[in-house]
């Protein structure tokens, strides 16, 4: 089932101006920073890309598997997390995922782990908006919302050499615990 990128042509940007699989690394920073932040274990990195947050659970020794739907040389290649069915993860689930796919992430991530595991997901502040979005965020709370006081670099292609952290884009690490039911906590980092 080939559920992520069938209509990633159509978008606000040209074709040059945004990667085609919407292949954006996060810094590595961020997970550090979320680190001290939450507790995780067994972390499934469910859209890897090169690693680079994969390796920073690795080093914390909370790593449980990588994959991504495009086998881009790290962890498990052609593993379709949308389309992944009567699966569970006994874990929590960690990700940068392709944002115009960053809601079907998060609903897939929070049926496939229990009651109480946890789901971060690095996305930017426009996350927040919208009216479908608002219904979503009233059924699906997310428990805390951290945003990041300062830029962190989100590198197309994960060429962080040739794009330097020099990013107009304020991000977020939107938290989800199972089951929570609670107001949305919003804390800064990175200050």
């Amino acid at each position: 089932m080939n559920t992520i990128f069938t209509t990633l042509g159509a978008s606000s940007h040209s074709i040059e101006e945004r990667q085609k699989q919407d292949f954006y690394a996060t810094d590595p920073v961020a997970l550090k920073l979320l680190l001290q932040l939450e507790t995780f274990s067994n972390v499934w990195e469910c859209a890897c890309g090169q690693g680079h947050l994969s390796e920073v659970l690795k080093q914390a020794g909370i790593h449980g598997k990588s994959t991504d739907y495009i086998d881009r040389g790290y962890g498990e290649g052609q593993v379709d997390f949308l389309g992944i069915e009567n699966q569970k993860w006994g874990g929590d689930i960690i990700t940068n995922p392709p944002f115009r796919y960053a809601q079907e992430f998060i609903e897939k991530a929070l049926t496939i782990i229990s009651e109480g595991r946890k789901v971060a997901m690095f996305l930017r502040i426009q996350f927040l908006e919208g009216k479908a979005r608002a219904k979503f965020f009233k059924k699906r709370p997310p428990k805390f919302i951290y945003v990041s006081s300062r830029r962190i670099n989100c590198a197309k292609s994960g060429d962080f050499i040739k794009y330097p952290a020099n990013s107009a884009i304020c991000y977020c690490w939107f938290v989800w615990e199972k089951g929570y039911t609670g107001d949305t906590i919003i804390r800064w980092f990175n200050t």
